[in-house]
């Protein structure tokens, strides 16, 4: 067997090639991960946004809030079932309003933003809610609290400004809420009351989220508001509803898994034009090796042993340059009801599988062709350069 450190020993003394090479393959590797941290990111506030006890209960045949509205009298009533969750300020259960609006970014450009009208046990629906600037809203003031992400990104956003959507629909910022990164850290609250009033839609609600108090409550809630002749509601357990949503993201998945595959392709051939230059440049210790009798099989390893290094190396750099993303939010809309979605990047192990599984093929695959070129040189011939 060829000492792996003769492998090691060839890249630092050809390390412009060596130091290309890497570079080379950090770009695509990082490329890769960027895009499969978005995906990733995006899942991950949808996957976290769903209780398993909770019911999000909509107009029949409706996919989302935006188109999910009824009358709030019928909400009303199903407040009053039995099965719901209950502490010591009553039902775990709210009714909302969901509106979207056009309102203007720091940087001058606008974008539509979720305004969910909310009652107090709304906090308690969403996973980790917790005030991290400023107080909660009180109701029939006309205030909002902002998630930390809209309260960096919004004109107005901040505790003390003041939220304008278009015309008639205005509120005071008094607070920054953080929730565990669920869907909820992309929107605006205000007062059930306030939205109603400034969207002239008393009488409606776009959706009634409640908790069921057991599993057995969940599926028995579920059959009454869908079966009762009262109702005639959809009743989707919320992790299924935010399953749904996540659908959204397969477009950019498979765009991802496209572009990393063509990546990969051409870190490929980077990496064999590297090797092909080393096989090139060292026929005469290729030959030496065989003389010395070092077998096919252990040239080939080691040619595909250095190939698998290099793009390692460039793996590894492309992981370490990513890493400072996991610290920054981007804006992206979501394509079910087209408002504004606040992502944070997520490198995962799924990401880093993918980066992992990006470096083999491209050091396996990449070094396989010069390898074999190399086993196949004749001795003689290769001893005639010296």
């Amino acid at each position: 067997m060829i000492p792996f450190k003769y492998n090691v020993r060839n890249l630092r003394v050809r390390w412009k090639t060596t130091l290309m090479t890497m570079l080379g393959t950090a770009l695509l590797v990082a490329s890769s991960c960027i895009l499969f941290g978005l995906v990733e990111g995006l899942e991950y506030s949808l996957k976290v946004s769903g209780d398993p006890l909770d019911l999000m209960i909509l107009r029949k045949g409706a996919s989302n809030e935006t188109t999910g509205g009824f009358e709030a009298k019928k909400a009303d009533e199903v407040l009053t079932l039995n099965g719901i969750q209950r502490d010591e300020n009553g039902p775990i259960a709210a009714k909302e309003i969901l509106n979207i609006a056009i309102t203007e970014r720091t940087n001058g450009t606008r974008n539509n933003l979720i305004i969910r009208g909310v009652q107090p046990a709304s906090r308690k629906l969403r996973p980790d809610f917790k005030i991290v600037a400023g107080r909660d809203l009180e109701s029939g003031k006309g205030e909002c609290i902002v998630s930390r992400n809209i309260s960096r990104l919004y004109k107005g956003a901040q505790v003390g400004g003041l939220l304008e959507f278009g015309e008639k629909e205005r509120y005071r910022v008094v607070g920054v809420f953080t929730a565990g990164g669920s869907s909820a850290e992309s929107e605006v609250w205000a007062d059930l009351k306030d939205v109603e009033r400034n969207t002239g839609r008393d009488g409606s609600v776009s959706c009634v989220q409640i908790r069921a108090a057991s599993t057995k409550d969940r599926d028995d809630l579920k059959k009454a508001i869908e079966d009762g002749t009262q109702f005639k509601l959809a009743a989707i357990p919320e992790a299924t509803y935010f399953e749904n949503q996540s659908k959204s993201s397969i477009f950019l998945k498979a765009a991802g898994t496209l572009i990393a595959v063509l990546l990969t392709f051409g870190a490929m051939f980077a990496a064999a034009n590297t090797m092909f230059s080393a096989v090139k440049s060292r026929t005469r210790e290729i030959g030496t090796m065989r003389a010395l009798g070092f077998s096919q099989r252990d040239v080939l390893i080691s040619f595909l042993g250095e190939s698998f290094l290099l793009c390692v190396l460039g793996g590894l750099l492309g992981l370490l340059a990513t890493l400072p993303l996991s610290f920054l939010t981007i804006e992206t809309s979501n394509f079910s009801n087209f408002a504004s979605v606040t992502i944070n990047f997520r490198f995962g192990p799924w990401v880093m599988a993918v980066a992992l599984i990006m470096t083999v093929v491209m050091g396996l695959f990449g070094g396989m062709i010069p390898a074999i070129r190399a086993v196949r040189i004749e001795v003689i011939s290769a001893l005639r350069e010296l």
